[in-house]
């Protein structure tokens, strides 16, 4: 019996009513469904006085999930997509976003188009994009005290008052650079459109394999966002003797002592989407960012030339 996953925002009750009937459904037409929480794939904040052991990012990965599923159903906002790409990557399940949030720049359906999609995931009519994922350690020496798998953006900054800090970057072969800002910020294309994007960084299209650096507030002219290729792994040096805070996803993340290093590379385990239709990068940003929307009026839509 082919089977399917199912990750379920349980904070959420449109998420778990719509999840019932979909587990329902799903069930009726002859497959198997493991469901589980997304709250599984939320690492969380480390505490900066305990000692930090990395469990490795496998550990997000459901125990009644498996390589041989077919696909697993998504059900929340973005924040639920971000820790169910940690649920699904390092075993390759492909996952089918149907937002039941906010925003739901990640998703792939909504609940209008519930019956479709369904009915699409029954027929295996659907295709699946691969988008790369980060991988994001804090370095000590040679030893890793924490380590977790990240889809937009890794974040490193002081808290709990923004300030100036100073930051070493070493980007694979290159001379290291000195940046000094309130913080920076490594993302991933797909994390292009998130915090980076708001911090005044490029939007870099999905199949791009490029990673980006993006100061937050510099302090500095010269310091802008950085596009460099994925291939070549990230470290950056807190040059500041107070603590700082990373922040991953915006929902994971650990105190980032002087002694410490951040090491981002680019993971070896893409999350993979279900796409049910031609998946057009430029429409999404219209739809989501109003991104190319016209700032004056074309002739064609002056009412005043229309005709009585």
């Amino acid at each position: 019996m082919p089977r399917v996953g199912l990750i379920v925002n349980d904070g959420k009750d449109l998420a778990i009513n719509t999840a019932n009937l979909i587990e329902s459904r799903l069930r009726a037409a002859g497959l198997e469904v493991a469901r589980v929480s997304s709250s599984g794939g939320v690492v969380g904040f480390a505490n900066p006085d305990q000692h930090l052991r990395s469990r490795g990012y496998a550990a997000c990965v459901p125990a009644s999930f498996d390589e041989e599923m077919a696909l697993a159903v998504v059900l929340g906002g973005d924040g639920t997509v971000l820790s169910a790409a940690r649920q699904t990557a390092p075993i390759g399940v492909p996952i089918l976003t149907i937002n039941t949030g906010h925003l739901g720049f990640l998703a792939e359906a909504y609940l209008k188009d519930l019956d479709q999609a369904l009915a699409q995931v029954v027929a295996g009519e659907w295709t699946v994009e691969e988008r790369s994922m980060l991988v994001v350690s804090v370095m000590r020496g040679e030893q890793r005290r924490w380590e977790v798998l990240c889809l937009n953006e890794m974040a490193l900054h002081r808290e709990p008052l923004t300030s100036m800090c100073h930051f070493e970057v070493a980007i694979g072969r290159h001379a290291p650079v000195d940046i000094a800002a309130d913080g920076v910020i490594l993302s991933s294309p797909t994390g292009s459109t998130a915090y980076a994007l708001s911090a005044g960084g490029p939007v870099i299209t999905p199949d791009c394999p490029v990673l980006q650096l993006t100061p937050i507030a510099a302090h500095s002219l010269a310091s802008r966002a950085l596009v460099f290729s994925d291939q070549e792994p990230v470290t950056v040096f807190p040059a500041t003797p107070e603590r700082l805070m990373m922040v991953v996803d915006g929902s994971a993340g650990c105190y980032v002592w002087p002694e410490d290093r951040v090491l981002v590379r680019r993971s070896e385990h893409p999350v993979r989407f279900v796409r049910l239709a031609d998946h057009e990068f430029f429409q999404v940003l219209r739809n989501k960012l109003g991104w190319g929307l016209p700032h004056v009026a074309k002739p064609s839509s002056n009412h005043a030339d229309a005709p009585l």
